[in-house]
């Protein structure tokens, strides 16, 4: 993706995350000086499998793993510090350096334990099917302008008169929700001031860092979490997260001005997944599904919660290149579709008998949708020893061929496995 001119590249989902996009950084941060979070928090779960194993990143970003690249956590992200911690302590224990190499911005704000509680008693919450991590009464708060940020720690006095305020109001609402756990701000300010030290010499004006490094000519990835239609305000409503997923969200999150970013890096499966509630046109029928979950091993790396399986979906795609600005593509879990024949793709929808060809603007209408699928060949061979795009047999290469044609963007990079080796660049 780096090249003359294109020095800043934000990685984004384009399905309802899990498309890769841990893996595809990770392949891709070795040419980077500077890995960004810019969104998310612990809800996300970034699987990169290195020459030293597998690695579940929820909150350092995936550059991590290199030697040469340092990574940030940016204002967008809201951050569970004490799960941070547990993070750094278990990357470390692997032999990878952190300290020196992670910079958390002064401007993300906190995941405090009412965030949690709120999350796990709301009603609203099991009906959209959350992690319970506390993700969404976080960003809430920070909305509300009431929200604990990272550079507050710095001031205990005014840490602790936020907590205050912050362990009322929640207690007040577990109360009305008939939930018997409440929320000790004794506690939570003594929590905060053991994490303080720790954190507080991770912590900087973010933006700033990412700025310098753009200013200086160095390569910068901006790595997104979850994808394109669980962002709250282009994704499938009200079955989102609580931050903007999407492209434009990178630079908000990052900091920086939005003619800093040069390309758009778009990671997609090669067929459809989805964890929790809300509407999936794609989606097979059960045997189908459980094959596709089988074979593909989709399971939440976050909550362990089973993912519900579909076929490529087109109208997603085409949706998600308009809204994130997409210029590339990288298609991963290619190999996962290697025993299926035919492949089902759907290229557009009927709804109420009439054609349809963008994502209907409500739930209740992308609920009705029938998917209208053609049949491509499969290739019944194994893909996962392709290094280049002509060792991929020809039916693989026509169904990324067909991708391409249907999203109206170029693939730049196909996944035949789970390695880095195993990403292979279309030239």
């Amino acid at each position: 993706m780096f090249r003359d001119g294109v020095r800043c590249v934000v990685v984004v989902g384009v399905q309802w995350g899990d498309e890769g996009k841990g893996k595809v950084v990770d392949a891709l941060a070795e040419r980077a000086a500077l890995v960004v979070r810019y969104q998310g928090g612990a809800n996300a779960g970034h699987t990169v499998d290195a020459p030293d194993g597998e690695f579940v990143l929820h909150q350092v970003p995936a550059g991590i793993l290199h030697p040469g690249t340092r990574c940030v956590i940016g204002n967008g992200v809201v951050l569970d510090a004490e799960t941070l911690f547990h993070e750094i302590d278990a990357i470390v224990a692997r032999g990878v350096a952190v300290a020196g190499r992670l910079v958390v911005s002064d401007r993300a704000h906190l995941v405090l334990p009412f965030h949690k509680l709120l999350d796990a008693a709301s009603p609203r919450s099991r009906e959209i099917g959350t992690t319970s991590r506390g993700i969404g009464p976080a960003y809430e708060d920070k909305v509300g302008r009431r929200g604990v940020r990272v550079g507050d720690l710095r001031d205990a006095g005014l840490t602790d008169t936020l907590v205050r305020a912050g362990c009322e109001r929640a207690n007040a609402v577990l109360q009305q929700w008939g939930a018997p756990e409440r929320c000790d701000p004794e506690s939570v300010t003594a929590g905060l001031a053991q994490l303080a030290p720790r954190l507080l010499p991770f912590v900087a004006d973010a933006g700033k860092v990412v700025w310098t490094a753009l200013r200086d000519g160095e390569n910068v990835l901006l790595e997104g979490a979850q994808g394109a239609l669980l962002d709250v305000d282009h994704g499938t409503y009200p079955f989102v997260t609580s931050s903007n997923t999407t492209a434009g969200g990178a630079v908000v999150g990052a900091g920086i001005g939005p003619l800093s970013v040069h390309a758009v890096l778009g990671i997609v499966k090669a067929y459809t997944t989805r964890v929790g509630n809300g509407p999936l046109p794609s989606e097979a029928a059960p045997e189908e599904g459980d094959r596709l979950r089988s074979l593909g091993d989709e399971f939440g790396a976050t909550t362990g919660r089973p993912r519900r399986c579909g076929w490529f979906d087109a109208v997603v795609v085409r949706y998600s290149a308009r809204v994130n600005g997409l210029t590339d593509l990288a298609v991963t879990k290619l190999d996962i579709l290697d025993s299926i024949d035919p492949i089902p793709v759907c290229t557009h929808y009927l709804l109420d008998g009439r054609r349809v060809d963008d994502i209907p603007d409500t739930v209740p209408e992308l609920e009705r949708v029938r998917p209208v699928y053609e049949q491509l060949p499969g290739w019944n061979r194994s893909t996962a020893d392709a290094r280049r795009v002509e060792d991929l047999p020809a039916a693989a290469r026509r169904y990324i061929e067909r991708i391409e044609a249907l999203a109206g963007t170029r693939v730049r990079y196909v996944g035949v496995g789970t390695r880095r080796e195993q990403l292979i660049e279309v030239p």
